[in-house]
C-alpha cells in the first residue's frame, strides 16, 4: 500500500477514536438529538449499509441522514461504487463540520472531488433535485415527537426513487429502560409510544426485512424499507409490505 494512503487511513482510525468523545460531549449537551452516548458501532453500521452492498454493481445515488461523527459513513464510502455520489445531511454544525473533514481526507476519496457532499441541514427541509437509490438514517426517532417522525419519514420517501431502499435502526428497549429507570415521565412515554406507531405503520406498508444486531451498544433492530416500483399501465396491483423476521 502507498505510504500516503497508509498514513490517510491511520489518520481516519485516529479520527474515529476522538469522534467517540465528540459524541459522548455533544449527547451531554443535547441528548435530545443526539439520541445515544456513543457512536453506531462496526456490527450496526454494516447492517445500515446494507443497501449499497445490495445494489452494487452500478452507481447509486445515496443519502446518509444524522450522520453525527461519521461512524456509519466511514464503513459506507469503501462500499460506494465507482461515480456513486455520497450526500451526507447533519443538523449538529460541530457534527458536521467534523464530517466535512471526513470527506476532505479519508482516503478512498481522494481525487474524487464531488462524490461526497456534507449538508447542514434537516433532512425534512433538504431540497438536492435528485432521488436516490439507498438513504441511510441515522437518526434518533425515539427522540422525536410524532409529528417530526412523518415529516422524516414522509420526506424519506419522496427522496428515494421507485424500488429505492431505505435502512434505519431502533434501540431495543429504550422505552421500558427509561421507564424502569424514572428518566421519562408519563407524557414522554406517551410521545414515544406515538413516534413508534407512527413508525409501525410505515414498517406494515414498506418493510422488506429487520434484523436484529447485539454486537451494539446498545443493541439495535435494523429495518429495510423500500418504496414501491412504479406499475406500468395494466400491472396488477399488489401489496406494498412483506412479513418480516428477526
Amino acid at each position: 500500500m502507498d505510504d500516503s494512503i497508509t498514513t490517510s487511513h491511520n489518520r481516519v482510525l485516529a479520527q474515529s477514536g476522538a469522534g467517540n468523545w465528540m459524541f459522548l460531549l455533544e449527547a451531554a449537551r443535547d441528548m435530545r438529538t443526539t439520541g445515544a452516548l456513543a457512536p453506531s458501532g462496526r456490527a450496526l453500521a454494516h447492517a445500515l449499509t446494507e443497501p449499497v452492498r445490495a445494489q452494487a454493481g452500478r452507481r447509486l445515488n445515496v443519502l446518509e441522514a444524522g450522520a453525527g461523527t461519521g461512524s456509519v459513513t466511514r464503513s459506507l464510502i469503501p462500499q460506494l461504487p465507482a461515480g456513486s455520489r455520497l450526500d451526507i445531511v447533519e443538523a449538529n454544525p460541530r457534527f458536521t463540520d467534523r464530517l466535512r473533514h471526513l470527506v476532505r481526507t479519508h482516503p478512498v476519496l481522494t481525487g474524487q472531488s464531488g462524490q461526497a457532499r456534507v449538508h447542514h441541514a434537516y433532512v425534512e427541509e433538504l431540497d438536492i433535485g435528485h432521488r436516490y437509490d439507498a438513504i441511510i438514517s441515522g437518526l434518533p426517532f425515539a427522540n422525536f415527537d410524532p409529528h417530526q417522525v412523518e415529516a422524516i419519514m414522509g420526506r424519506y420517501l419522496e427522496l428515494l426513487r421507485p424500488g429505492g431502499l431505505l435502512t434505519y435502526f431502533a434501540y431495543r428497549g429504550t422505552r421500558q429502560a427509561r421507564t424502569l429507570l424514572s428518566l421519562a415521565s408519563r407524557a414522554q412515554a406517551r410521545r414515544q409510544r406515538a413516534s413508534e406507531e407512527v413508525l409501525a405503520d410505515y414498517q406494515r406498508h414498506y418493510a422488506t426485512g429487520r434484523s436484529a444486531v447485539w454486537a451494539n451498544l446498545p443493541p439495535a433492530h435494523v429495518w429495510q424499507l423500500q418504496r414501491p416500483a412504479e406499475r406500468g399501465p395494466g400491472a396488477s396491483p399488489t401489496s406494498a409490505g412483506v412479513a418480516v423476521a428477526g
